[in-house]
């Protein structure tokens, strides 16, 4: 396969053509149940692939979390490629929620089968856990940057349990004083600014993962920056279902507003294999953020 272009080309691609919603497909147990389908790698399947029907045409990403096939075993990974591979045919952006976090070369071997062209698994972007060090995370920036893949690095998520972690404040580290949310913000901010030939480039290939419902400067992170150069892409789970509204995302994430994938799963695929399509194009007309 010849290269890709890169990540950020893509996403602003999308932006233009489709607006910045991203659809989640995750099929567990309840959603399964809820469209009648049975909980099973076949289940599973079925449900990825009207989900992606349903998206094609309406939105430009989606998100497989890779969890909801993993529990199925081999039979579940069979499933997740078919769906990745009608999401690709489909000219769908597609973000593996992986979730990897590692060193050296097992995180290499993490990273492998999602970033690599002509993978059975291979998708647009994957998210990754920085809590090994951000540096852990170096060599597979790179081979998605070669890849012309992105990589979502996680910042500060909207669960508790994560808020005394990633608000914790560094104590030796470059960016000491920092939180540890606000510093991996701000390590793959610069990240992206020293990547070659960027001086055009409408986003990087390396973004972050933000929830909608975090108070941004409670978790150390200024919200008040000039938008980053290139822009920052902004994974943003927390809209619809679980509380934050588009219509506050301007005043929610600032100066990083301009990068921000509006991810919403329950919202949208609790509305059954009947009613997805029309509301995928409802929740796509409403994903617009005004100023950015």
């Amino acid at each position: 396969m010849t290269p890709a272009s890169p990540f950020g080309e893509r996403l602003a691609a999308v932006f233009a053509a489709y607006g910045r919603l991203c659809v989640g497909i995750d099929p567990h147990a309840g959603l399964l149940d809820r469209w009648g389908l049975p909980d099973s790698a076949d289940g599973a399947r079925e449900f990825g692939l009207r989900v992606v029907e349903a998206a094609s045409g309406r939105a430009g990403i989606v998100k497989p979390q890779a969890a909801f096939f993993e529990r199925h075993g081999a039979a579940g990974y069979l499933a997740l490629e078919r769906v990745l591979q009608e999401a690709r045919d489909a000219d769908l952006l597609v973000i593996g929620d992986i979730k990897r976090g590692d060193i050296g070369s097992t995180m290499a071997a993490y990273a492998e089968p999602w970033l690599k062209p002509g993978s059975t698994l291979e998708v647009d972007a994957i998210t990754a856990t920085p809590y090994l060090g951000l540096g852990s995370l170096e060599d597979t920036l790179r081979t998605a940057e070669a890849a012309g893949k992105g990589v979502f690095v996680l910042a500060a998520t909207s669960n508790p349990e994560a808020t005394a972690i990633q608000r914790a404040v560094l104590q030796q580290s470059s960016r000491a004083g920092s939180s540890i949310g606000g510093a991996i913000v701000a390590g793959v901010s610069a990240w992206n600014a020293g990547r070659p030939d960027v001086s055009g480039a409408a986003f990087g290939a390396a973004g972050v993962v933000i929830g909608a419902t975090v108070d941004l400067a409670a978790a150390g992170i200024d919200r008040d920056v000039e938008p980053p150069r290139p822009g920052l892409p902004v994974l943003a789970p927390g809209f619809g279902e679980q509380g934050a509204s588009v219509a506050d995302a301007r005043a929610i994430f600032g100066g990083y507003s301009g990068g921000v994938i509006v991810s919403e799963s329950r919202s949208i695929l609790r509305s059954g294999p009947d009613g997805i399509a029309e509301t995928i194009m409802r929740h796509a007309d409403e994903a617009v953020i005004a100023g950015a």
